[in-house]
């Protein structure tokens, strides 16, 4: 009975700490708080607002500020954080409370092995796109293959390619601009802008050559579906989520055209959504695609098809 009053009014302390954080920008009072007593306290308010790993998301954005790496935190717990530093925190903290990404506000964002410049103007990347990632690397047997990625965002299939394969011949491809200028930003901080080409296209509309692989993470939610995405989720641009009443409009759009833009025997290998394997399958099939399979995802859940064609 005594540990759990005892847990309980730690809570309530967390929680008036986070309050006083945050309403401290209100009045003409000098805040004086810790490292430790900031994360308390954020983690609490992120609590409060249904944060999914709120100390997680507290000790990123304190370390963002602070121009430290994260581990660096545990080792400066007891000290004084200053107005300055305060204030700018407290603007994050209230963004990510609104369910603003995590990785807009830090402005980057780790795949693969990579930190990519990550905001509004592409979809933010996922795990999943990580584990697509993988298995390209060991699907890729020659070295010097003709890829192109559809619908690349920010490029970090593309990019991620390209930093593995350097004798790889690589396009991405994108219908927004914007999508295609953080791309660019992209390729240039990772010193790779001579390795990759760039090009609009819807599809491969705009195309005129054929590849070794045609890799896509396209859109994949059903207008329909809006009411089920997370607040973060529903910050991603609406062209990089929604793909119309059914979510796999744009996929089977790709399965016509991709026959067209492969070598004998090239790749097609997609990202998809979930339920939407058995249908894609059966596009694949009825195209007179080859050798067609799926992997599942870590959570278990059929995320990629592969496919050959000629």
């Amino acid at each position: 009975m005594e540990k759990s009053l005892t847990v309980f009014r730690q809570l309530q302390v967390d929680q008036i700490n986070s309050e006083r954080f945050l309403d401290s920008a209100r009045n003409d009072k000098e805040t004086h708080m810790t490292v430790l007593g900031l994360l308390q306290a954020t983690t609490a308010y992120f609590k409060k607002h249904d944060i999914e790993s709120p100390r997680l998301n507290a000790e990123h954005l304190l370390a963002h500020v602070l121009g430290r790496k994260r581990i660096e935190l545990y080792l400066e717990f007891e000290r004084v954080l200053t107005e300055s530093e305060l204030a700018p925190l407290r603007d994050l903290v209230k963004r990510r409370s609104e369910g603003e990404p995590l990785q807009h506000l830090l402005d980057t964002v780790e795949f693969c092995g990579h930190v990519f410049l990550c905001d509004k103007r592409a979809m933010v990347p996922r795990q999943e796109t990580e584990e697509l990632v993988e298995f390209l690397k060991s699907e890729i047997q020659n070295p010097k293959s003709k890829i192109v990625d559809v619908g690349t965002g920010s490029g970090v299939i593309a990019l991620s390619l390209a930093a593995k394969f350097p004798e790889a011949e690589i396009l991405a491809v994108d219908i927004s601009d914007d999508a295609l200028a953080l791309a660019q930003e992209n390729a240039a901080r990772l010193d790779l802008p001579h390795r990759i080409r760039f090009l609009k296209s819807n599809l491969l509309e705009n195309l005129d050559e054929r590849f070794d692989l045609i890799v896509a993470n396209l859109p994949y939610v059903a207008t329909q579906d809006r009411h089920t995405l997370s607040r973060e989720v529903l910050h991603d641009p609406e062209v990089a989520l929604f793909a119309g009443a059914r979510g796999d409009e744009l996929m089977r759009e790709l399965i016509e055209q991709a026959p067209g833009r492969l070598r004998p025997g090239g790749l097609l290998v997609l990202e998809i959504g979930l339920g939407q394997s058995e249908a894609l399958l059966s596009a694949l099939a009825e195209k007179k695609y080859r050798d067609i399979y799926s992997k599942n995802d870590y959570a278990g859940v059929i995320r990629f098809l592969f496919a050959r064609y000629g």
